[in-house]
């Protein structure tokens, strides 16, 4: 092998390394600004999840939203709103004030043992009931069925007073009423599967429509806010007031649960 053979040979070899090099370190290059290029990415992709989900949780809720929303007042109410919900013969003298929560246990033990109590009496003319909804069970696990159900409560009383009280019995049953742990209420095809059991409102589009709608989401958080704000000192439910005193069954304060407690006090608060 000549001298001249073997230095064109050295310098090929180094040209071919220098190339290799270079191609290399293009290669270099071009993953580092991928890499940066990804990073910038991930970066103002979590800035602008981050930036959402503080728009989200600053949003106020749909119910919340309703505040202040315009209400539409369900047909058979009066009063500011339409909150002021009165049954009964209006040759009842008294009227006998109701506290209640959709989504409350004790009101559906209530209901399922006196419920046709207060219903006959209603009936016969004994008293009125003025009923007032609440839904502070919902604020307890941020739920929304008391509010729910307390709206499709207002479409029902847009049918008719019957109505209203016939679908509050089937929402307190122990057939369709949830454990307070269990947020049903807030699926408006288990309130409308709960109506079909109501003969006035078994497949009426108009009360049906009005759930999905939510047409009176805004009465019902007009008929809570009352709840909040009310002049009677009642802070949970069931509570019953008449005479402006509140009817309880001991002196611990508790609400009649029985037949015969609720005759009782209800009698006593008639003479007064």
């Amino acid at each position: 092998m000549s001298n001249r053979n073997s230095a064109a040979a050295k310098n090929a070899a180094r040209e071919r390394l220098r190339a290799e090099r270079e191609k290399q370190a293009k290669r270099a290059k071009v993953r580092r600004q991928l890499i940066v290029a990804s990073s910038v990415v991930a970066v103002l992709a979590a800035a602008g999840g981050i930036g959402y989900a503080v728009v989200q949780a600053n949003k106020p809720s749909y119910w919340n939203g309703l505040k202040d929303a315009k209400v539409v007042t369900p047909a058979n109410t009066t009063g500011t709103k339409g909150t002021t919900v009165v049954i009964g013969k209006a040759s009842a003298k008294k009227t006998l004030k109701i506290y209640e929560d959709p989504r409350c246990p004790i009101c559906a033990q209530f209901e399922q043992t006196v419920g046709s109590t207060v219903k006959t009496d209603i009936d016969d003319g004994k008293f009125k009931i003025e009923y007032i909804g609440g839904t502070f069970i919902d604020d307890k696990d941020n739920g929304e069925g008391s509010k729910n159900a307390l709206s499709a409560m207002g479409a029902a009383l847009n049918i008719s007073p019957e109505a209203f009280l016939e679908y509050k019995t089937a929402l307190y049953s122990t057939k369709w009423h949830p454990d307070e742990t269990t947020d049903k209420f807030k699926d408006d095809s288990y309130l409308i599967k709960v109506a079909n059991t109501v003969p006035a409102l078994k497949n009426n589009a108009k009360f049906d429509d009005a759930v999905k709608k939510g047409t009176y989401d805004a009465w019902a958080m007009a008929m809570s806010n009352l709840f909040n704000t009310n002049k009677d000192g009642v802070t949970g439910t069931p509570s019953f007031v008449m005479n402006g005193k509140m009817l309880t069954a001991d002196s611990s304060g508790n609400p009649p649960m029985t037949v015969d407690a609720f005759n009782t006090v209800v009698d006593a608060a008639l003479k007064a």
